[in-house]
């Protein structure tokens, strides 16, 4: 039994589980979706392009970018704040605020329950829907995989260092060896025999006899 008190209808709104939750952050349909769905609301999904009715933003119509199921909000391409320190932030909507202005076609169980009870022709038409949004998606994709490729040539150009090529040219002028003196043997000798002789040592070395009358002086 639901509670009338507004303490205990907010505490379960909080506490409620994601499930429930997801269910929830759900906006209305425009007039044209909800005539081809037959559908008055339906629960939004990132890549919803929709339009802000209420609030500072109101009348801003871009795609959905994130969808924050625990808070029960929505991120909206283009809808931003700036912080005290300059930076620019997300600023999160309530779905309830929002009216869904074309569908994102492209998940095959979202396609299940809006074909439920719907004719053949409606059906036809979302599948082409879908086979369009995924051809969109895959261009999207690819442009993003070279410009990161096209990042990572320059970053690797910009981190590579430059070698210069050093050419030398081979010098014209030939230089001949210079032929060394031959000294004679004469002066050779000459030379050794000016050499001054290294003197014997003169040291005398201690006999044993000085020896032991130096350890019997210390003894005593």
């Amino acid at each position: 039994m639901i509670s009338n008190k507004p303490r205990k209808q907010r505490y379960r709104l909080y506490n409620a589980p994601l499930h429930k939750k997801r269910k929830w952050i759900s906006s209305h349909l425009a007039e044209n979706l909800l005539l081809k769905y037959d559908r008055r609301s339906l629960p939004v999904v990132k890549g919803d392009t929709v339009k802000i009715m209420r609030g500072n933003f109101r009348g801003h119509e871009d795609k959905i970018s994130k969808v924050n199921v625990r808070d029960q909000t929505v991120e909206i391409e283009g809808v931003t704040i700036t912080t005290a320190k300059g930076t620019k932030i997300a600023k999160p909507i309530h779905a309830s605020t929002l009216l869904i202005m074309k569908l994102n076609v492209t998940d095959k169980w979202r396609r299940r329950k809006l074909e439920s009870g719907l004719s053949e022709t409606t059906k036809k038409e979302i599948e082409r829907e879908a086979a369009e949004q995924l051809k969109v998606l895959e261009a999207e994709k690819k442009a993003a995989e070279e410009a990161a490729k096209a990042e990572e040539k320059l970053k690797e150009e910009t981190t590579e260092p430059i070698k210069e090529e050093v050419t030398t040219e081979p010098s014209e002028e030939i230089i001949e060896p210079v032929a060394k003196e031959e000294i004679p043997e004469e002066k050779i000798e000459k030379t050794t025999a000016e050499l001054p002789k290294k003197k014997p040592s003169t040291k005398k070395t201690p006999s044993k006899k000085t020896t032991k009358k130096k350890k019997e002086e210390g003894e005593t």
